[in-house]
């Protein structure tokens, strides 16, 4: 798989929650401000960025908003 990015936004409390999942999961990421260059890049090709937070790989959205720790271990291939 490649790498992860999780985008994110300030005082979200959605994205502490989704922080908290992931790292359970022991799921790693590279996180990405909404606002960075990086992110703008990745919504210019497709991927939306509407309901923060967003865990994708650049080409597939695997979770976003309030994250399920079972859907995205299923998701994942983690257990």
């Amino acid at each position: 798989m490649n790498d992860l990015f999780y985008i994110t936004a300030e005082d979200c409390h959605l994205c502490e929650h989704g922080r908290t999942v992931l790292d359970q999961l022991g799921i790693e990421r590279r996180e990405l401000s909404v606002d960075s260059d990086e992110a703008m890049a990745l919504a210019a090709d497709g991927i939306p960025l509407s309901f923060l937070p967003v865990l994708t790989d650049g080409e597939r959205v695997f979770a976003y908003g309030r994250f399920s720790a079972k859907r995205l271990a299923a998701e994942l291939g983690h257990s």
